[in-house]
């Protein structure tokens, strides 16, 4: 377990948006948390040198890449060599002193370095003998993820570490095991460890990908060229190296008779943690957010709260920041608070929140993309084109320009602030399938 001294660990806070105020009879309240981690102190050096780190600190972290080497990574063969070229820049990217491991994944699971059930330390010579070891790897095989999690979570859980965390990166979908068998491996390794993944090329299952990120609480998102594997697979492992806090979780407390209607992270991407919940105590309970470096996540809470008079005052609830500690307890970091006013005031009680207001778009903005490219591959065209227009609409009104530029290559844009589009005739997969993996992304609040 880490120590969360205040010398080696970002310094939390958690800063809360809401309009406080409720008309007579309301009942519901809606609140943004903004937590903010700042300061860590290695983050860096772990951006700009990889190799280095403070003199007297041992990195507290374990990686393991997942490389997809079924037969389908030799069509095209640039895929398996964008493969290869992209694992030898991520494991360039590991600090000295990180445990690492290469696995080789098809309808099995194999060490591809450094063997024996094992993890590597990184240093000159270990990230030299893995670059030979990647230059052995073939392409031949079915494609079974859940078995390449599962002996990552064992070789990962080997080391003593806090930060775990796993890549994934595959080019199809997953024909060799039940959808019951990688979910069980899914809810095995969840809270084990985090992982990122990675669909190159468009033979794979968005479903599948997300999903898997999802479960662990890493990144999802396509590499539609093998060129851009390399890029890509370095951001990411310097995301990981930056990592300094492991098992955050959000708790949210409420007083007796308020009841939780929904917790959902809502920046950088919209990913629903209602149910991902436990018990933390009496009304309480714990939401997972997972490790943490110098970054900022914005996340919606929605109470429900008992009736009360006009001019009456409580605390709806209580949003703290918790890491556990090794005799079983809990550290809080940093914590925020929740209120409900009920007033006579009409202007007072019907603002809307901007930040509220934005993020409740935002999550509609996902929600009507992935209905509306359902739509669109089921036949249903009336569907679709309602459903993205309302997209547009809200990727316009929100600023958020990424998200419009995709929608811009599934559908003509005739009136964005009204929603009004029409379907293109013909979509690359590629397109069609970037704006899906990528839907949940957001934006912040526009100044």
């Amino acid at each position: 377990m880490a120590n969360f001294s205040k010398s080696n660990v970002p310094q939390f806070s958690v800063d809360v948006y809401q309009n406080e105020y409720m008309a007579e009879g309301a009942r519901e309240v809606n609140a943004i948390a903004t937590v903010t981690s700042t300061g860590g102190g290695t983050m860096g050096a772990a951006v700009s040198a990889p190799h280095l780190y403070s003199a007297g600190q041992t990195p507290d972290a374990a990686v393991a890449i997942m490389v997809d080497c079924s037969g389908s990574m030799d069509y095209p063969p640039t895929k398996m060599r964008g493969a290869r070229d992209a694992t030898s820049a991520a494991i360039d990217a590991v600090r000295d002193g990180v445990h690492f491991a290469v696995i080789g994944g098809t309808h099995v699971a194999k060490e591809v370095y450094p063997g024996g059930g094992r993890l590597a330390v990184a240093d000159a010579r270990t990230r030299e003998q893995a670059r030979q070891a990647l230059r052995k790897l073939s392409a031949g095989g079915g494609t079974a993820i859940g078995t390449w999690l599962r002996l990552a979570d064992r070789l990962l859980s080997s080391a003593d570490v806090s930060i775990r965390h796993g890549i994934v990166l595959t080019d199809g979908r997953n024909e060799h095991e039940s959808p019951e068998d990688l979910q069980a491996s899914l809810d095995a390794c969840a809270g084990r460890f985090t992982c990122d993944a990675r669909g190159v090329g468009t033979d794979w299952e968005v479903k599948e990908v997300t999903g898997i990120a999802s479960a662990l609480l890493g990144t999802a998102d396509i590499v539609a060229d093998p060129a851009g594997l390399s890029a890509d697979f370095t951001q990411m492992m310097e995301a990981a190296m930056g990592k300094e806090v492991a098992d955050v979780s959000l708790r949210v407390w409420t007083p007796m008779g308020a009841e939780i209607k929904f917790v959902k992270q809502v920046a950088p991407t919209v990913e629903e943690l209602t149910d991902r919940r436990t018990q933390a105590g009496p009304r309480a309970g714990d939401y997972p957010t997972g490790s943490w470096g110098d970054e900022s996540r914005d996340y919606h809470i929605c109470v429900e709260v008992p009736n009360a008079e006009l001019g009456q005052e409580m605390l709806a609830a209580r949003v703290s920041l918790i890491v556990p500690q090794p005799d079983g307890s809990a550290q809080t970091l940093s914590q925020g608070l929740v209120r409900a006013v009920w007033t006579d005031d009409m202007a007072a009680s019907t603002s809307i929140n901007p930040q509220v207001a934005h993020y409740t778009g935002q999550a509609e903005l996902a929600q009507v993309i992935q209905q509306g490219l359902d739509a669109r591959k089921s036949g249903d065209m009336d569907g679709a084109t309602a459903k993205l227009g309302r997209a547009v609409q809200l990727a316009s009104a929100s600023g958020n320009e990424d998200t419009a530029k995709l929608l811009s290559k599934v559908v003509d844009v005739v009136d964005a602030v009204a929603g009004t589009v029409r379907l293109k005739a013909r979509v690359a997969e590629a397109d069609e399938m970037t704006l899906e993996t990528r839907s949940t992304k957001t934006v912040r609040v526009k100044k």
